[in-house]
């Protein structure tokens, strides 16, 4: 939550996690001394870091899909599973979280969605591999692009959500976006809108039961439901002999072995900035992410950009540009309202 946004007496600064003025103190007297100030600026400039270490980090995953080239975007996905499993054991030992986790597998309220959650991740991921393996990083990333789009059209289909005239702008010049990608390519551009509506709707199940779960917990049961059927793909694949983990030297192995500590890394920082910063700043943070993917695509791995697919990303990026514009003016709309009924009290 911003600063601004804090209960508080006229002209006084409050910091996220301080009680406001108590009753009685007077108006103008400053919360914050100096160094509290300081605390504050150095709070966000943590938050920042982290969320830029957890976007710019998903931003360059494909240059590590790509390193482990001849692995499939199956095994990879299989591995991932099993080595972040591990990577969640040592994190749950160390933080002594064992008996949280099994309130969690108690916990039909809390198991259910992140089952469902597991499922639509392993989806995404498989989908986002499959994607940059094989040529096509430029519609990976167009999917990520494509995601704040999703999660608006999802608020109003599952939510019932009533949308500002701003939002249905950027809906539906997103779905003009889609049609002319669709003509661009000549097909639905399925890889970006199965990664753009997966990961929407895990981030909507994420939402529903995040104040519950934290961020360890949740990334371990999702991985300990994945993890029979990425053993039981794991055995499948080398005993037809598809498996590359343990045939293309100790490099290929360690690469592997290490996608438990990337997959893991940017949800921790991730975490870690959404508890310093306020939601509009992590919404524009997102853009970071696909950004870098998308000149990942075209500088390093040279994938092709007809015109008609530049004037296709383009309308994306108006859409989207119209929705960050929306976001900032209702997050200022509704400071602005807060500070005068606070004025009025």
């Amino acid at each position: 939550m911003p600063i601004s946004d804090r209960p508080a007496a006229p002209a006084t600064v409050t910091p996220p996690g301080a009680a406001a003025p108590a009753a009685g103190a007077a108006v103008g007297t400053p919360a914050l001394k100096a160094g509290e100030l300081k605390a504050v600026d150095k709070d966000t400039t943590a938050g920042i870091l982290f969320g830029v270490g957890a976007y710019g980090l998903w931003g360059l995953m494909p240059l590590y899909f790509f390193l482990l080239q001849p692995a499939g975007a199956v095994e990879i996905v299989a591995n991932r599973v099993l080595w972040s499993l591990i990577f969640c054991v040592l994190l749950i030992t160390a933080t002594r979280s064992w008996r949280v986790l099994g309130a969690a597998f108690r916990n039909r309220t809390l198991i259910v969605p992140l089952m469902i959650a597991a499922v639509l991740i392993a989806v995404n991921w498989l989908t986002y591999v499959f994607g940059v393996t094989t040529g096509q990083a430029v519609e990976a990333s167009l999917g990520y692009f494509i995601n704040p789009l999703v999660s608006v059209l999802l608020g109003v289909v599952v939510l019932k959500e009533k949308l500002r005239p701003l939002q249905w702008a950027a809906v539906g010049i997103g779905f003009i976006a889609v049609g002319v990608l669709t003509v661009s390519y000549g097909k639905l551009p399925w890889i970006a809108l199965t990664l753009a509506f997966s990961f929407g709707l895990y981030g909507f199940v994420k939402k529903r039961v995040g104040p519950r779960v934290d961020a360890i917990t949740s990334l371990s049961v999702e991985t300990i439901v994945l993890a029979p059927i990425a053993g039981v793909t794991m055995i499948v694949l080398a005993m037809t002999g598809a498996a590359t983990l343990t045939g293309n030297g100790a490099g290929h192995f360690w690469l592997l072995a290490a996608s438990g500590v990337i997959t893991a890394v940017p949800l921790l920082f991730f975490g870690a900035s959404a508890r310093r910063l306020p939601m509009t700043m992590i919404g524009l943070l997102q853009y970071f992410a696909p950004v870098l993917q998308f000149i990942v695509a075209l500088a390093v791995f040279h994938e092709p950009m007809t015109t008609d697919r530049w004037i296709g990303f383009g309308v994306v990026w108006l859409a989207l540009l119209v929705l960050t514009a929306d976001m900032l003016r209702t997050t200022r709309k509704n400071v602005v309202t807060r500070r005068r009924a606070r004025a009025a009290a």
